[in-house]
């Protein structure tokens, strides 16, 4: 109780130090640049207390819970004894010994960018600005679904020990090339739906898997090929909704042919 305690007291300091800045830019620009009061200061800072408690718990949460359980998991998931004979002869790896682990990143990307807050709020946004032209459950979902195929995809790199740049590269000329051919106004909420993914919810999780994955699978280096998934989980994203528009674009004009 006492070491949660304490952990809990320094988290929430730091916490407090993290938050002031953005508390005295707020507050500087509203008296000084603006020159107005604050309207309802009471209720404001009740509200920045909630903020920094919320953010305590949430990260202390993430230290005692998510952490540990990505690790566990990506250990579990890689153990000689669960994934059977994964080297062939020649000592080079067998990635398809591996799929448990693709299902898994695929799984825990959507299952963590559906719950991701900041995606939750920027799709009822994009689907009050756009009069219902998009859905929000649609929009999460197309995001949800770009997680999971990069975040699937990043898994099986780690595995086969492929340069990180080739996928990157290659999946950067697909989202070029999609702008194209996209309807203009998805493009900018394709290129931001790939920031609200690297988020509360997800980068633990995802950063915690691909650690434990390039330390779990032989001849990987955590440090060269654990980190890398947060960027595939940035850029299916862009892919996936724009796809998402082009497909409800199709399907309109479609139909529109069809009642004429």
């Amino acid at each position: 109780m006492s070491n949660n305690l304490t952990l809990f007291l320094d988290t929430f300091f730091s916490t407090v130090r993290d938050v002031i800045p953005i508390i005295a830019i707020l507050v500087g620009f509203q008296l000084f640049v603006l020159r107005k009061a604050l309207n309802n200061p009471k209720r404001i800072i009740l509200g920045f207390f909630y903020v920094i408690l919320g953010l305590s718990l949430f990260l202390m949460g993430l230290e005692l819970a998510l952490f540990p359980l990505g690790s566990s998991m990506a250990e579990q998931l890689t153990a000689p004894e669960f994934i059977g004979a994964a080297i062939k002869a020649s000592g080079e790896i067998n990635w398809q010994a591996y799929y448990w682990v693709y299902i898994f990143g695929a799984a825990i990307g959507f299952s963590t960018t559906v719950a991701e807050p900041s995606l939750i709020a920027v799709a009822i946004k994009a689907a009050k600005v756009s009069g219902g032209a998009i859905r929000v459950n649609g929009l999460r979902a197309s995001v949800a679904l770009g997680v999971a195929m990069g975040i699937a995809l990043g898994c099986y790199r780690i595995v086969v020990g492929d340069p990180l740049h080739y996928y990157i590269i290659t999946g950067y000329v697909v989202v070029v090339i999609q702008t194209y051919f996209a309807p203009p106004f998805i493009v900018p909420l394709a290129y931001d739906s790939g920031g609200v993914t690297t988020s509360t919810v997800t980068v633990p999780l995802v950063t915690a898997l691909g650690l434990g994955l390039a330390s779990t699978v032989p001849g990987r280096n955590p440090m060269l090929d654990g980190f890398g998934l947060i960027a595939f989980a940035s850029l299916f994203p862009m892919i996936t909704v724009m796809g998402y528009a082009q497909i409800t674009a199709y399907l309109q004009k479609k139909h529109a042919q069809r009642s004429s």
